[in-house]
């Protein structure tokens, strides 16, 4: 896949693979990732995947941005050969509608669906967590049906609670903290989406699979209390 190499600061190189949002360019972008996981090269911190590029981050005192570029070639022309671990498929426990999802019906209306039919569409669809970004453990996901596309609300809210799940144009996700924001709220998950008490603090990862299930009030109340147990 053709790459193109820039630099991002005074410590950072950006790898990018053209514009287009594809599942190909995200596997060779998690393939990428996974290497740098592997080969842990001296002098790099980090590195962070998007939809259409990678960028490391490095220490210049360390490694400079050409001998890095050099590596990183190299790396790249391993992916061919690199295989990822198998996808998981995470299940997403989702209340619809009410106090949880107050932009339900918004949705329907905007689309000439029912709110029934908006629950289906959008619980029936396997999606692809491309990356994690705009607040800590937040997915951007793959895959919604175009048939629930829903413009940003006009006014963002001051505070959506952690676990709402919105849709933006042609975009689902989950909020993972309390933050601002201005998707539309359809449902909420009682599923902690980032736990910095935890081992591993994310619960999603790009490569990851996602699917979203209907619950009643009742079952989130349950779920909701062995989360904070």
């Amino acid at each position: 896949m053709k790459c193109t190499f820039s630099p991002l600061g005074d410590n950072a190189v950006r790898m990018r693979f053209g514009d287009a949002i594809s599942k190909e360019t995200n596997v060779h972008i998690r393939k990428i990732a996974l290497l740098l996981k592997k080969e842990q090269i001296r002098g790099v911190i980090e590195w962070t995947p998007t939809y259409t590029s990678i960028s490391v981050f490095y220490s210049s005192l360390i490694i400079d941005y050409k001998e890095l570029c050099k590596i990183l070639k190299k790396l790249q022309m391993r992916t061919e050969t690199e295989a990822l671990p198998p996808a998981r498929e995470i299940i997403i426990p989702t209340c619809y509608g009410g106090d949880f999802g107050p932009d339900l019906e918004n949705v329907a209306n905007s689309n000439n669906l029912t709110m029934e039919d908006v629950i289906r569409i959008h619980s029936e669809t396997i999606y692809l967590v491309y990356m994690l970004g705009f607040s800590p453990g937040f997915p951007y996901l793959g895959g919604m049906d175009k048939r629930i596309a829903t413009p940003r609300l006009a006014t963002p809210r001051a505070l959506v609670k952690a676990g709402s799940v919105g849709i933006a144009d042609v975009q689902t996700g989950i909020y993972s903290i309390d933050s601002p924001g201005g998707w539309q709220i359809i449902g909420k998950t009682p599923l902690k989406l980032f736990d910095i008490t935890g081992e591993n603090p994310f619960l999603l990862q790009a490569g990851d699979t996602l699917r979203f299930t209907s619950i009643p009030e009742d079952e989130y109340q349950s779920i909701e209390r062995k989360e904070h147990e």
